[in-house]
């Protein structure tokens, strides 16, 4: 057995060596670590998403994009969500001045006109320096900022981006990997069982 001091300094070093691994180990950011206000002024945790596939939109009313995307991404919550797929729209106005409303109105004109029945979120700035913080991770990590309305962010359940699209790309040339997504965490979750 060591004498004491050695066994003290023995200890010490296992100890530092502990709480070192325990620091690297700690988790790197992801999309689902943020939060956002929702369309109807409440604090929600994007963490309530995980496990789940997201497609993260930056949504406008009057874009010339805007019937063909909400429509397509209406249906794609009807067909996918929501136990393992939601649309999270975030309406913005940055882009041609094309969702000026306040986000009563745009909630009304979503729901009325489209049935929107996925998650709408308040209106953010998703560009520059007062970008939502969601919004910069999606950026960062995608390396594809987005230059007008109707970005398209392809989350995975562990909050990880693994597609990013701009408007010209439609939501069905997109539905393949977001369906292949949502394919391989039922598979997943049916392994798990």
């Amino acid at each position: 057995m060591p004498p004491p001091r050695e066994q003290a300094m023995v200890t010490a070093a296992a100890a530092w060596l502990l709480l070192w691994a325990a620091a690297c180990a700690q988790r790197e950011q992801d999309f689902y670590d943020f939060k956002a206000v929702n369309i109807r002024g409440k604090l929600v945790s994007l963490e309530k998403y995980r496990g789940s596939v997201s497609l993260v939109v930056n949504v406008a009313s009057e874009c010339g994009f805007t019937d063909q995307h909400y429509r397509a991404l209406q249906q794609l919550q009807r067909d996918l969500g929501p136990h393992h797929f939601n649309v999270l729209a975030f309406p913005c106005n940055q882009f041609g001045q094309q969702e000026p409303d306040s986000n009563k109105e745009i909630e009304s004109f979503a729901r009325r006109t489209y049935s929107v029945s996925f998650p709408m979120f308040s209106k953010i700035a998703v560009t520059g320096t007062g970008a939502h913080p969601a919004f910069k991770y999606l950026a960062q990590t995608s390396g594809k900022e987005p230059t007008w309305n109707f970005w398209k962010y392809l989350v995975a359940p562990d909050g990880k981006v693994v597609g990013a699209w701009d408007p010209t790309v439609s939501v069905e040339e997109v539905r393949p990997q977001i369906t292949a997504l949502v394919r391989k965490l039922i598979l997943r979750k049916r392994e798990d069982l």
